[in-house]
């Protein structure tokens, strides 16, 4: 059930606002930085927009939270199984890529990869997707995301009965926010990023024009810390015609995660979806 934050006026997210909602973004959410080896490659074609997202139910929640640290309103979306209490659950937060925000999991299969684990026998969790920018990283313009998943996150969580965040999932951006969050947060469970937006040169970063100066990119650039990052909790998945494939190979290559999958496959929804229930296994099977 809808629990209001006090940091925050939060309101519900109609079914007919949802979907003029997802209508707006459209292709946007494809739009997730692309561009890995050099020279800068163009982003995929934007593709039509959602015409059914998951509809909003109990399970299945939308709301806005004043966050300090991005000095805006957010989405709270937030998924859960059919049928299972929310209260008490374990919580993956689910990153998404540029130009897209939280709804953006509303149309990528995941509370029905969700209602397949519980079915299977696994515990139910709940996911939880906030808005980000900037490669979910402060680079100085006074939004820092990954203090809002630090500190704002877990208190949002707790009003709504939930635990605090033991995974992160990221998709494109998000992948980069996710392997940023896990440096700082060695307690993490399970670690997914798919079509990760990873830099192998900063000509290859700063083409993106989000970080301030080589030296800002190199402090949260993922492929120069894989040092920092635990194997053993980490997958990896991408497509094989993604432009991003050069520089996930290359963090599988340095990583060695416990699950590293190159498939057929581009930066897109389509692919998306098709590896969520495999993601969302991942992240299930490491939460319990």
């Amino acid at each position: 059930m809808r629990r209001p934050g006090a940091e925050g006026v939060s309101q519900a997210v109609s079914r007919r606002g949802l979907l003029l909602g997802a209508t707006a973004l459209g292709g946007s959410a494809l739009l997730a930085g692309c561009g890995a080896d050099k020279p800068p490659v163009v982003g995929p074609a934007p593709v039509n927009p959602p015409n059914s997202p998951t509809p909003l139910t109990e399970a299945v929640t939308v709301q806005k939270m004043r966050s300090a640290a991005r000095n805006r309103e957010v989405n709270l979306v937030i998924i859960a199984p059919d049928g299972v209490s929310r209260v008490g659950l374990p919580v993956c937060v689910a990153l998404h890529g540029r130009g897209a925000d939280a709804r953006t999991f509303l149309n990528l299969g995941v509370q029905s990869a969700l209602n397949k684990l519980v079915a299977a026998g696994l515990p139910g969790f709940a996911v939880a997707a906030v808005d980000g920018d900037n490669y979910w990283v402060d680079v100085g313009k006074g939004d820092d995301p990954q203090r809002m998943l630090s500190e704002e996150l877990p208190g949002w969580l707790a009003q709504r009965q939930l635990r605090p965040p033991t995974a992160m999932f990221g998709i494109s951006m998000g992948g980069f926010g996710a392997l940023r969050y896990a440096r700082e947060h060695k307690d993490l469970k399970a670690v997914a990023v798919a079509s990760a937006a990873l830099f192998v040169s900063w000509p290859d970063a700063k083409s993106r024009k989000v970080f301030a100066d080589r030296g800002q990119w190199e402090s949260h650039e993922p492929l120069l810390h894989t040092d920092e990052l635990k194997a053993g909790s980490t997958g990896v998945w991408c497509g094989n015609a993604d432009p991003f494939a050069g520089a996930d190979r290359k963090l599988i290559k340095a990583l060695r995660p416990e699950v590293g999958k190159m498939t057929p496959g581009e930066h897109n929804d389509d692919y998306w979806r098709g590896i969520m229930p495999e993601v969302m296994k991942f992240v299930g099977e490491r939460l319990t």
